[in-house]
């Protein structure tokens, strides 16, 4: 059975209120405008169904709780170049081994926020993360000697957030900072101590990765 893209799998507890006014989004809706028009985050026709993909995030501060919390972009926006605030929320509190979130904002967080928030577990030094689709990165991830998830591990599943976490702790996933889901089609992840440098992996990326397709014409 093919698998529908952007459908939040994960039990949500959501609270419909603007997000904080102190939070800056200039600089992750200007990097994802940069992705939307390489089409690595967007929704395309003949893509997925015609659902929307590809979310972005990034960390705040939040010192008065114990949980990792985060602005990500809002579930199924992909076909919007560039977003508002009110485009955004914020996941207050993550539990992947309990496969539930609790988030507010004016929508709904993106299908893969659990999947972010296991990666922003891994390391308080990581800022920003970055869920993208590219083809051409996803079927060359062997020639690019990119971590894989296995195949059977779907997205924005418990499961997943455990194959991040085995990621991080069985391959240079610390060294290479981006890696490929093979179960959850084209479906890239990178992420970094800042957006300008979680985006410019992935392009980077996806210059081999062409490069890697025209060799091959």
């Amino acid at each position: 059975m093919k698998e529908i893209e952007g459908v939040i799998k994960y039990s949500l507890n959501h609270k419909n209120m603007a997000i904080n006014k102190n939070i800056s989004l200039s600089e992750i809706n200007a990097w994802r405008t940069i992705l939307f028009k390489l089409d690595l985050i967007g929704q395309i026709r003949e893509r997925y169904d015609g659902y929307g993909f590809g979310n972005i995030s990034q960390r705040i501060n939040s010192p008065d709780t114990k949980y990792v919390q985060f602005v990500i972009s809002g579930t199924q926006t992909g076909n919007l170049e560039s977003l508002s605030r009110h485009h955004y929320c914020t996941v207050l509190e993550a539990k992947p081994d309990k496969n539930s979130l609790k988030s507010s904002g004016e929508t709904k967080p993106s299908s893969e926020a659990l999947t972010h928030a296991t990666v922003y577990q891994q390391d308080e030094s990581i800022k920003s993360v970055i869920h993208i689709h590219c083809p051409e990165i996803w079927k060359n991830s062997d020639k690019l000697k990119l971590p894989c998830s296995r195949t059977e591990v779907k997205y924005g599943t418990p499961e997943m957030a455990e194959e991040v976490s085995r990621l991080f702790h069985t391959t240079p996933l610390k060294s290479t900072d981006v890696f490929s889901m093979l179960g959850h089609e084209d479906g890239i992840i990178a992420f970094s101590d800042s957006m300008e440098k979680a985006a410019n992996i992935l392009i980077n990326l996806y210059s081999r990765a062409l490069a890697i397709e025209q060799n091959k014409e």
